[in-house]
Protein backbone atom coordinates (compact mmCIF):
# COMPACT_ATOMS: atom_id res chain seq x y z
CA UNK A 1 0.00 0.00 0.00
CA UNK A 2 1.13 3.35 -0.68
CA UNK A 3 1.58 6.15 1.78
CA UNK A 4 1.98 9.06 0.14
CA UNK A 5 3.88 12.49 1.98
CA UNK A 6 4.80 14.60 -1.27
CA UNK A 7 2.06 16.55 -1.91
CA UNK A 8 4.74 19.12 -2.24
CA UNK A 9 6.09 18.00 -4.94
CA UNK A 10 2.92 17.21 -6.92
CA UNK A 11 -0.51 15.60 -5.85
CA UNK A 12 -3.25 12.74 -7.02
CA UNK A 13 -5.53 13.92 -10.00
CA UNK A 14 -9.58 14.64 -7.89
CA UNK A 15 -11.81 12.38 -9.79
CA UNK A 16 -13.60 15.30 -10.58
CA UNK A 17 -10.91 17.04 -12.54
CA UNK A 18 -10.54 14.32 -14.71
CA UNK A 19 -14.09 13.77 -15.87
CA UNK A 20 -13.64 17.39 -16.20
CA UNK A 21 -10.47 16.69 -18.43
CA UNK A 22 -12.30 13.82 -19.94
CA UNK A 23 -15.35 15.85 -20.92
CA UNK A 24 -13.35 18.61 -22.43
CA UNK A 25 -11.59 16.27 -24.81
CA UNK A 26 -14.70 13.37 -26.11
CA UNK A 27 -17.31 16.19 -25.75
CA UNK A 28 -15.92 19.80 -25.86
CA UNK A 29 -13.29 19.28 -28.22
CA UNK A 30 -13.64 22.27 -30.21
CA UNK A 31 -11.10 25.28 -30.71
CA UNK A 32 -12.37 27.88 -28.87
CA UNK A 33 -10.85 30.44 -31.66
CA UNK A 34 -13.36 29.43 -34.27
CA UNK A 35 -16.15 31.14 -35.26
CA UNK A 36 -18.84 28.45 -35.84
CA UNK A 37 -21.26 27.31 -33.07
CA UNK A 38 -18.98 24.25 -31.87
CA UNK A 39 -16.16 26.36 -31.39
CA UNK A 40 -18.04 29.22 -29.66
CA UNK A 41 -19.11 26.42 -27.19
CA UNK A 42 -15.58 26.21 -26.52
CA UNK A 43 -14.55 29.56 -26.37
CA UNK A 44 -17.79 30.07 -23.69
CA UNK A 45 -16.59 26.90 -21.92
CA UNK A 46 -13.00 28.27 -21.42
CA UNK A 47 -14.44 32.06 -20.33
CA UNK A 48 -16.20 29.73 -17.45
CA UNK A 49 -13.48 27.69 -16.38
CA UNK A 50 -11.64 31.30 -16.03
CA UNK A 51 -14.16 32.59 -13.96
CA UNK A 52 -14.07 29.64 -11.65
CA UNK A 53 -10.14 30.10 -11.46
CA UNK A 54 -10.51 33.45 -10.39
CA UNK A 55 -13.63 32.89 -7.78
CA UNK A 56 -10.80 30.34 -6.12
CA UNK A 57 -8.40 33.20 -5.80
CA UNK A 58 -10.64 36.08 -5.27
CA UNK A 59 -9.51 37.92 -7.86
CA UNK A 60 -11.38 39.13 -11.56
CA UNK A 61 -12.10 36.99 -14.67
CA UNK A 62 -9.64 39.49 -16.61
CA UNK A 63 -6.90 39.34 -14.33
CA UNK A 64 -6.05 35.37 -14.64
CA UNK A 65 -4.33 33.92 -17.78
CA UNK A 66 -3.62 30.18 -18.52
CA UNK A 67 -0.24 29.07 -19.04
CA UNK A 68 1.48 25.47 -18.59
CA UNK A 69 3.47 25.57 -15.09
CA UNK A 70 3.85 27.62 -12.25
CA UNK A 71 7.74 27.80 -13.71
CA UNK A 72 6.49 29.17 -16.90
CA UNK A 73 4.04 31.62 -14.72
CA UNK A 74 7.16 32.85 -12.52
CA UNK A 75 9.50 33.41 -15.74
CA UNK A 76 6.55 35.33 -17.63
CA UNK A 77 6.63 37.75 -14.51
CA UNK A 78 9.63 38.27 -13.83
CA UNK A 79 10.55 39.38 -17.77
CA UNK A 80 7.53 40.61 -18.29
CA UNK A 81 7.99 43.44 -14.85
CA UNK A 82 11.24 44.08 -16.17
CA UNK A 83 10.61 45.22 -19.62
CA UNK A 84 7.44 47.21 -18.22
CA UNK A 85 10.60 48.87 -15.54
CA UNK A 86 12.93 49.05 -17.68
CA UNK A 87 13.68 52.64 -17.55
CA UNK A 88 13.59 52.66 -13.77
CA UNK A 89 16.21 51.13 -13.34
CA UNK A 90 18.05 46.94 -13.05
CA UNK A 91 17.74 46.34 -9.31
CA UNK A 92 15.84 43.33 -7.96
CA UNK A 93 14.97 41.78 -4.67
CA UNK A 94 14.36 38.33 -3.88
CA UNK A 95 14.84 36.44 -1.30
CA UNK A 96 17.45 33.04 -1.12
CA UNK A 97 14.67 30.23 -0.37
CA UNK A 98 12.81 31.09 -3.51
CA UNK A 99 11.93 28.36 -5.87
CA UNK A 100 14.74 27.59 -8.80
CA UNK A 101 11.98 29.08 -10.79
CA UNK A 102 13.00 32.42 -9.57
CA UNK A 103 15.96 31.98 -8.94
CA UNK A 104 17.08 30.49 -11.81
CA UNK A 105 15.38 33.63 -14.45
CA UNK A 106 17.29 36.31 -12.10
CA UNK A 107 20.77 34.46 -12.25
CA UNK A 108 20.32 34.52 -16.08
CA UNK A 109 19.83 38.46 -15.94
CA UNK A 110 22.48 39.10 -13.10
CA UNK A 111 24.67 38.02 -16.66
CA UNK A 112 22.82 40.53 -18.27
CA UNK A 113 23.68 43.71 -16.12
CA UNK A 114 20.82 43.74 -13.14
CA UNK A 115 21.87 43.43 -9.88
CA UNK A 116 20.22 41.11 -7.44
CA UNK A 117 19.86 41.56 -4.15
CA UNK A 118 18.73 37.83 -2.06
CA UNK A 119 17.52 38.25 1.15
CA UNK A 120 18.20 35.60 3.57
CA UNK A 121 16.04 33.93 6.41
CA UNK A 122 16.44 33.44 9.75
CA UNK A 123 17.46 29.57 11.43
CA UNK A 124 13.42 28.97 11.04
CA UNK A 125 13.33 29.78 7.25
CA UNK A 126 11.50 33.27 8.85
CA UNK A 127 12.23 36.93 7.17
CA UNK A 128 11.83 40.35 8.79
CA UNK A 129 10.06 42.62 6.80
CA UNK A 130 12.64 45.50 8.01
CA UNK A 131 14.91 43.29 5.40
CA UNK A 132 13.14 44.10 2.39
CA UNK A 133 12.53 47.84 3.57
CA UNK A 134 16.20 48.21 3.89
CA UNK A 135 17.13 46.48 0.58
CA UNK A 136 14.74 48.58 -1.46
CA UNK A 137 16.44 51.63 -3.51
CA UNK A 138 14.76 54.09 -5.68
CA UNK A 139 16.50 51.79 -9.15
CA UNK A 140 14.43 48.90 -7.77
CA UNK A 141 12.03 47.98 -10.05
CA UNK A 142 11.39 44.09 -9.05
CA UNK A 143 10.79 42.26 -5.74
CA UNK A 144 10.01 38.90 -6.05
CA UNK A 145 8.97 37.05 -2.99
CA UNK A 146 7.17 33.44 -2.51
CA UNK A 147 4.12 33.32 -0.39
CA UNK A 148 4.80 29.82 1.08
CA UNK A 149 7.92 28.08 0.95
CA UNK A 150 7.56 24.68 -0.63
CA UNK A 151 10.62 23.08 1.35
CA UNK A 152 10.31 24.73 4.95
CA UNK A 153 6.39 25.55 4.93
CA UNK A 154 6.79 29.33 6.04
CA UNK A 155 4.71 31.95 5.25
CA UNK A 156 6.57 34.54 3.76
CA UNK A 157 5.60 38.27 4.83
CA UNK A 158 4.28 39.06 1.05
CA UNK A 159 1.55 41.88 2.27
CA UNK A 160 4.80 43.62 4.33
CA UNK A 161 6.17 43.77 1.24
CA UNK A 162 3.95 45.41 -0.63
CA UNK A 163 3.23 48.36 1.96
CA UNK A 164 7.32 48.47 2.12
CA UNK A 165 7.30 48.92 -1.62
CA UNK A 166 4.95 51.87 -1.56
CA UNK A 167 6.13 53.70 1.41
CA UNK A 168 9.77 53.62 -0.57
CA UNK A 169 8.13 55.24 -3.15
CA UNK A 170 10.06 52.98 -5.50
CA UNK A 171 8.59 51.99 -8.66
CA UNK A 172 9.05 47.87 -8.16
CA UNK A 173 6.35 45.42 -9.09
CA UNK A 174 5.82 43.27 -6.97
CA UNK A 175 5.57 39.59 -8.04
CA UNK A 176 4.26 36.17 -5.47
CA UNK A 177 5.05 32.85 -5.79
CA UNK A 178 1.81 31.23 -4.69
CA UNK A 179 1.99 28.19 -6.11
CA UNK A 180 2.48 26.42 -2.25
CA UNK A 181 0.29 29.10 -1.14
CA UNK A 182 -2.88 28.34 -3.23
CA UNK A 183 -5.74 26.61 -1.43
CA UNK A 184 -3.48 26.14 1.70
CA UNK A 185 -3.77 29.41 3.18
CA UNK A 186 -6.38 32.53 2.98
CA UNK A 187 -5.28 35.50 0.36
CA UNK A 188 -6.71 37.14 -2.21
CA UNK A 189 -4.11 39.31 -5.09
CA UNK A 190 -5.70 42.29 -3.76
CA UNK A 191 -5.58 41.53 0.32
CA UNK A 192 -1.59 40.60 -0.58
CA UNK A 193 -1.02 43.96 -2.43
CA UNK A 194 0.27 42.07 -5.67
CA UNK A 195 0.90 43.33 -9.10
CA UNK A 196 1.63 39.51 -10.61
CA UNK A 197 0.85 36.21 -8.49
CA UNK A 198 1.77 32.38 -10.15
CA UNK A 199 -0.39 29.67 -9.31
CA UNK A 200 -0.54 25.81 -10.28
CA UNK A 201 -2.71 22.60 -11.36
CA UNK A 202 -1.29 19.76 -10.18
CA UNK A 203 0.23 21.10 -6.39
CA UNK A 204 -3.94 21.57 -6.02
CA UNK A 205 -5.07 18.08 -7.13
CA UNK A 206 -5.00 18.89 -10.96
CA UNK A 207 -2.77 17.70 -13.63
CA UNK A 208 0.72 18.37 -14.65
CA UNK A 209 0.52 21.38 -17.72
CA UNK A 210 -1.67 23.59 -16.74
CA UNK A 211 -1.10 26.84 -14.49
CA UNK A 212 -2.05 30.67 -13.80
CA UNK A 213 -0.80 33.83 -13.61
CA UNK A 214 -2.70 36.78 -12.08
CA UNK A 215 -2.13 40.38 -13.55
CA UNK A 216 -3.42 43.47 -11.38
CA UNK A 217 -5.61 45.44 -13.68
CA UNK A 218 -4.14 48.12 -15.24
CA UNK A 219 -0.95 46.44 -15.46
CA UNK A 220 0.30 46.57 -19.15
CA UNK A 221 2.05 43.08 -18.84
CA UNK A 222 3.72 42.67 -22.24
CA UNK A 223 2.73 39.50 -24.65
CA UNK A 224 4.91 35.97 -23.10
CA UNK A 225 4.00 34.15 -26.73
CA UNK A 226 2.83 36.64 -29.65
CA UNK A 227 0.55 34.87 -32.47
CA UNK A 228 -3.25 34.32 -32.73
CA UNK A 229 -4.14 36.54 -29.80
CA UNK A 230 -5.42 34.05 -27.05
CA UNK A 231 -5.13 34.92 -23.75
CA UNK A 232 -6.47 38.52 -24.52
CA UNK A 233 -3.27 38.63 -26.58
CA UNK A 234 -0.51 37.96 -23.93
CA UNK A 235 -0.02 34.25 -24.68
CA UNK A 236 -1.10 33.23 -27.83
CA UNK A 237 -1.77 30.03 -28.85
CA UNK A 238 -4.57 27.48 -29.27
CA UNK A 239 -6.22 26.98 -25.47
CA UNK A 240 -5.37 23.09 -23.67
CA UNK A 241 -9.05 23.10 -22.45
CA UNK A 242 -8.81 19.23 -21.36
CA UNK A 243 -6.17 21.22 -18.56
CA UNK A 244 -7.85 23.95 -18.05
CA UNK A 245 -11.06 22.55 -17.45
CA UNK A 246 -9.26 20.15 -14.88
CA UNK A 247 -7.99 23.20 -13.60
CA UNK A 248 -10.94 24.91 -12.76
CA UNK A 249 -12.67 22.01 -11.33
CA UNK A 250 -9.68 21.68 -8.67
CA UNK A 251 -9.49 25.02 -7.87
CA UNK A 252 -13.72 25.28 -7.31
CA UNK A 253 -13.95 22.55 -5.41
CA UNK A 254 -10.64 23.15 -3.56
CA UNK A 255 -11.65 25.90 -3.01
CA UNK A 256 -15.11 25.37 -1.67
CA UNK A 257 -13.72 22.55 0.98
CA UNK A 258 -10.40 24.89 1.77
CA UNK A 259 -11.38 25.44 5.63
CA UNK A 260 -12.25 21.96 6.04
CA UNK A 261 -9.27 20.20 3.83
CA UNK A 262 -6.42 22.57 5.58
CA UNK A 263 -7.78 21.99 9.12
CA UNK A 264 -7.58 18.39 8.72
CA UNK A 265 -3.69 18.98 7.04
CA UNK A 266 -2.96 21.05 10.37
CA UNK A 267 -4.35 18.50 12.23
CA UNK A 268 -2.42 15.49 11.00
CA UNK A 269 0.91 17.96 10.78
CA UNK A 270 0.69 18.61 14.78
CA UNK A 271 -0.52 14.85 15.01
CA UNK A 272 3.09 13.63 13.30
CA UNK A 273 5.14 15.96 15.54
CA UNK A 274 3.76 14.95 18.85
CA UNK A 275 4.22 11.71 17.94
CA UNK A 276 8.20 12.12 16.02
CA UNK A 277 8.42 13.73 19.72
CA UNK A 278 7.34 10.19 21.29
CA UNK A 279 8.34 7.70 19.17
CA UNK A 280 11.28 8.94 16.99
CA UNK A 281 12.44 11.26 19.57
CA UNK A 282 16.29 11.92 17.54
CA UNK A 283 13.95 13.76 14.79
CA UNK A 284 13.94 17.39 14.79
CA UNK A 285 11.31 19.12 13.12
CA UNK A 286 13.41 22.44 11.49
CA UNK A 287 10.44 25.43 11.46
CA UNK A 288 8.09 26.64 13.74
CA UNK A 289 5.01 26.30 11.21
CA UNK A 290 2.97 28.27 8.63
CA UNK A 291 1.20 26.36 6.10
CA UNK A 292 -0.80 23.27 7.15
CA UNK A 293 0.70 20.83 4.71
CA UNK A 294 4.39 21.08 5.22
CA UNK A 295 6.45 19.84 7.63
CA UNK A 296 10.08 20.28 7.45
CA UNK A 297 12.27 17.06 9.67
CA UNK A 298 15.70 15.99 9.66
CA UNK A 299 17.19 12.98 11.36
CA UNK A 300 20.82 14.41 12.38
CA UNK A 301 23.73 11.53 11.46
CA UNK A 302 21.66 9.95 8.53
CA UNK A 303 21.65 10.96 4.84
CA UNK A 304 18.52 11.34 3.78
CA UNK A 305 18.67 10.36 0.10
CA UNK A 306 19.15 7.19 2.14
CA UNK A 307 16.15 7.39 3.84
CA UNK A 308 13.76 8.40 1.52
CA UNK A 309 14.98 4.81 -0.28
CA UNK A 310 14.28 2.64 2.32
CA UNK A 311 10.99 4.51 3.57
CA UNK A 312 10.08 3.89 -0.47
CA UNK A 313 11.36 0.16 -0.18
CA UNK A 314 8.44 0.26 3.03
CA UNK A 315 5.72 2.22 0.84
CA UNK A 316 6.15 5.56 1.81
CA UNK A 317 6.79 8.46 -0.37
CA UNK A 318 8.58 11.76 0.96
CA UNK A 319 11.42 13.60 -0.26
CA UNK A 320 14.30 15.43 0.74
CA UNK A 321 13.65 18.85 -0.88
CA UNK A 322 12.23 20.10 -3.55
CA UNK A 323 11.54 17.36 -6.21
CA UNK A 324 13.25 20.28 -9.00
CA UNK A 325 16.50 19.56 -7.34
CA UNK A 326 16.56 15.95 -9.01
CA UNK A 327 19.04 14.71 -5.90
CA UNK A 328 21.16 17.95 -5.50
CA UNK A 329 21.32 19.57 -2.21
CA UNK A 330 18.62 21.81 -1.35
CA UNK A 331 20.10 25.73 -1.63
CA UNK A 332 16.53 26.20 1.09
CA UNK A 333 17.57 23.99 3.42
CA UNK A 334 21.50 25.49 2.90
CA UNK A 335 20.39 28.97 3.89
CA UNK A 336 19.16 28.11 7.41
CA UNK A 337 22.90 27.55 8.08
CA UNK A 338 22.61 24.41 9.72
CA UNK A 339 24.87 22.38 11.21
CA UNK A 340 26.17 19.49 8.48
CA UNK A 341 24.62 16.42 10.51
CA UNK A 342 21.32 18.23 10.01
CA UNK A 343 21.59 19.65 6.32
CA UNK A 344 22.64 16.05 5.44
CA UNK A 345 19.20 14.57 7.12
CA UNK A 346 16.54 16.77 6.20
CA UNK A 347 13.21 15.35 4.91
CA UNK A 348 10.37 17.17 3.60
CA UNK A 349 6.65 15.57 4.57
CA UNK A 350 4.05 17.42 3.26
CA UNK A 351 0.73 16.41 3.18
CA UNK A 352 -2.91 16.51 1.78
CA UNK A 353 -6.42 16.52 2.32
CA UNK A 354 -6.18 12.82 1.04
CA UNK A 355 -3.48 11.75 3.73
CA UNK A 356 -4.56 9.87 6.94
CA UNK A 357 -4.05 8.94 10.09
CA UNK A 358 -2.88 5.33 9.03
CA UNK A 359 -0.50 7.00 6.27
CA UNK A 360 1.04 8.69 9.37
CA UNK A 361 1.39 5.48 10.99
CA UNK A 362 3.56 4.23 8.48
CA UNK A 363 5.27 7.07 8.42
CA UNK A 364 6.16 6.94 11.91
CA UNK A 365 6.75 3.27 11.70
CA UNK A 366 8.98 3.36 8.45
CA UNK A 367 11.57 6.23 10.59
CA UNK A 368 11.35 4.29 13.68
CA UNK A 369 12.88 1.51 11.13
CA UNK A 370 15.18 3.64 9.37
CA UNK A 371 16.81 5.28 12.80
CA UNK A 372 16.88 1.40 14.03
CA UNK A 373 18.49 -0.06 10.99
CA UNK A 374 20.30 2.24 8.92
CA UNK A 375 23.84 3.15 10.25
CA UNK A 376 24.40 7.21 10.67
CA UNK A 377 27.47 8.89 8.88
CA UNK A 378 30.29 10.17 10.82
CA UNK A 379 29.40 13.62 9.14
Amino acid sequence: MLHYFDNAATTPVRPEAVQAAVEAMTQGWGNPSSQYAFGRQAAGRVKGWRADTAAALGCRPEEVFFTSCGSESDNWAIRGALELNRRQGKHIVTTAIEHAAVLEPLKALERQGYEVTCLQPDRWGELDPAQLSAALRPDTVLVSMMLVNNELGTVLPVKEAARAIRAAGCPALLHCDAVQGFLKVPFTPKELGVDLLSVSGHKIHAPKGVGALYVRSGLKLPPLIRGGGQEGGLRSGTEATAQIAAFAAAARLGAASMEADTARMAELRACTVERLAREVPEAQVLTRGGAPHILPITLPGYKSEVVVRFLSDQGVCLSSGSACHRGKPSHVFAALKLPRPQLDGALRISFSCDTTREDVDALIKGLRAAKEQLFPTLS
